[in-house]
């Protein structure tokens, strides 16, 4: 909106051509979201406490989060908020990318809410089941990049190839077709909501990575969509080049604005716990930058963290099935080091700084091509 403003106004008042750069339009953007969920957070935690919309919790799950239960829950729903306002005002409304991306963070979030909802009224951990979520997820994302391949958005946005990491981009990509790229990267964005869903199971250990996250393929979608006169950065660097994918650094920085909100009230001990609508969404939203920003293989690296909490639950899973034993004392893996005795806050800690190390290995990719 303030993009649209300031191209109808800057003729008049020269200073709105400031407006035109991403760098200054992400910077309010993340402003702005801060300023949101700050602002309304107090108010927002009473409210669910005045509607006794408190956390469920596992009785499998450690001793020490029973304490836990009744704290307010379905935060996320303000901070998936706060990044849809924050990117509305400061990005560009004409950019498929952005609605795109909002969109599945919008219907991931719904998701997630209606997930929390039967939570709370059942007075159990079960809600929404596993197929059903899958379900919606994957029709979601098989309509949405079904839509794109058949040309709906006006243009073709459908890059089909997989650039491999610390590889140049001009000789190492592999282009394997429209169907399979689409089933491709609806795993990837379904993956990764899942992964960052299962990784929200202790004070402030899901929000801090999701802003490491953010802040890397903010970084990542500037560089391959940004122009500098006649000066290409991602030629230069050997990456892909994605016109008008720079926006999404728009996004990006809405969401770390959001978390540090959310994460003032949500450190430990928690004061507000995000829930599925906001683990959902901001896992979906991280998977379809990764698509778009076309590093959806370094994302392994991005998300490690994410993507090494999603393998500790399917590996306990499979592994007990098969031999009615577990790998790990509690998966995720995050309540494994509970078992061990880690404190919480020791594990929040340092699962941040492991996904910190792992965005700078990402980024290091940069000039090792």
């Amino acid at each position: 909106m303030f993009l649209w403003l300031s191209q109808n106004f800057r003729g008049q008042f020269g200073p709105l051509n400031v407006f035109r750069y991403v760098t200054f339009r992400s910077i309010g953007a993340m402003a702005t979201a801060l300023l949101i969920a700050m602002v309304l957070f107090p108010w927002f935690i009473r409210l669910l406490q005045a509607k006794q919309i408190g956390q469920v919790i596992r009785d499998d799950g450690p001793q020490s989060h029973f304490s836990k239960k009744g704290t307010p829950t379905m935060g996320g729903v303000l901070l998936i908020v706060s990044v849809a306002l924050a990117t509305l005002l400061w990005a560009d409304l004409t950019n498929t990318f952005i609605w795109l991306s909002l969109t599945v963070t919008l219907v991931f979030g719904v998701l997630g809410f209606i997930d929390d909802f039967l939570k709370i009224r059942d007075r159990n951990s079960k809600g929404v089941t596993e197929k059903q979520k899958l379900l919606t997820q994957f029709g979601t994302l098989g309509i949405l990049f079904g839509l794109m391949y058949m040309g709906w958005f006006g243009k073709d946005l459908g890059d089909t190839h997989l650039y491999l990491p610390f590889t140049s981009a001009k000789h190492f990509a592999v282009d394997i077709g429209p169907i399979a790229y689409a089933l491709f990267a609806s795993v990837t964005v379904a993956g990764y909501s899942n992964a960052v869903n299962l990784t929200d199971g202790l004070d402030g250990l899901a929000i801090g990575p999701v802003m490491v996250s953010a802040l890397t393929f903010g970084v990542l979608c500037y560089l391959v969509g940004a122009h500098f006169g006649s000066f290409d950065v991602a030629r230069y660097l050997l990456i892909p080049v994605v016109p008008e994918a720079h926006e999404l650094a728009i996004l990006m920085a809405a969401v770390i604005g959001a978390g540090i909100g959310f994460l003032w009230y949500n450190t430990y001990p928690a004061l507000v716990f995000m829930g599925d609508v906001g683990a959902l969404a901001l896992g979906g939203a991280l998977g379809m930058v990764a698509v778009f920003s076309k590093n959806e293989l370094l994302s392994l690296i991005v998300n490690g963290l994410f993507v090494v909490e999603a393998a500790s639950v399917a590996l306990q899973r499979t592994w007990y099935k098969r031999t009615g034993k577990r790998i790990l004392r509690m998966a995720p893996i995050h309540h494994h080091f509970e078992k061990l005795g880690w404190p919480e806050p020791r594990v929040t800690v340092r699962f941040w700084i492991i996904s910190i190390m792992l965005s700078m290995v990402a980024l290091a990719s940069l000039k090792l091509r």
